[in-house]
Formats: C-alpha cells, structure tokens, sequence
C-alpha cells in the first residue's frame, strides 16, 4: 500500500507485486472536508484504518517529509503523515519511507519528474486505463517503488 499524505487530499494506491511485476488492485483519494486540523488527521486515520482492514496489505509505503518554503504546510504535512503512519502501525504493518525523488526516480528514470509524467507511467508499468487523480496516482507510485526497490530494505524500515 502506497500512501501520498495531503493535508487537503491524501492519497491511497494497492497493487501486488513480487517484486518484478506488479497488479493494480485499487486507488482512491481521502477528500478531507474539515477546516479544523484535528479532523482532518481523524479521518485521515480512520479512513486509512478502514482501507487497510478492507485490502489488508502486508505493508505502507509512504513519502517522506520533504522541506517547504512554508513551515506552516510542512507541519501540516507532517501532521498528515504521521496520522497515515498511525493508521498503519495500529495494524501492525511494517511502514517504509521514500523521499519523492527517489520515487520519482524508480518509477519514471527521472528524479524531477512531473505529476504527468508519474502519472503516465504509473499506467504504463500497471498496464491500466483506470484514470488517477495526481494523490492517488502519486501514491501508486510510491508503492511501485517500494514493491521494485524496497521490499527487502529493512534500512527504510520505521519501528
């Protein structure tokens, strides 16, 4: 499971791999509706424990923080982050973290790559015509990433 936090959208992605070729199972956005902070985060976890006890993944991949201009989004999407990893521990799943470069690079070539771009390839590689949203598209690729590049990599591992 691939998870691309927003503090306005996070985005889901589930795919099954073995390592070289991966399924599309599912992918979706959580449309956070609340002005208020503290709901956000609630439903963020809720609506991810729920995906989680529904698709039942053995492990969460998940964009790590990266630094803003806007210490006032950073925080937030730390927040954000940190309720999405919640989720996933309180299911006892293993949670591994990538930078966007590197997923961007492990799914496109290209470290700078665009939100088309990801999204383009994420379609490719899964041989799929499902339409994305960037959230949901981003994280697909996040859990390609981790499906081709990670799935042995306890070094990405949190505890």
């Amino acid at each position: 499971m691939g998870v691309d936090p927003g503090s306005i959208r996070t985005g889901f992605g589930l795919i099954e791999s073995n390592g070289q070729q991966s399924r599309y199972i599912g992918s979706g956005h959580i449309k956070l509706n609340s002005e208020h902070l503290p709901l956000k985060l609630g439903q963020i976890f809720f609506d991810l424990s729920q995906i989680i006890e529904q698709y039942k993944p053995q492990a969460m991949a998940i964009e790590q923080v990266f630094m803003s201009k806007n210490a006032g989004s950073a925080l937030k999407l730390g927040q954000a982050r940190g309720a999405a990893i919640t989720a996933g521990v309180n299911a006892n799943l293993p949670v591994f973290e990538y930078s966007a470069k590197f997923v961007k690079q492990a799914v496109v070539g290209y470290g700078a790559a665009s939100k088309d771009q990801i999204q383009i390839m994420v379609s490719k590689i899964l041989n799929t015509r499902v339409s994305m949203q960037e959230d949901e598209a981003d994280a697909v690729a996040i859990a390609l990433c981790h499906a081709h590049t990670g799935l042995n990599n306890s070094l990405n591992k949190m505890k």
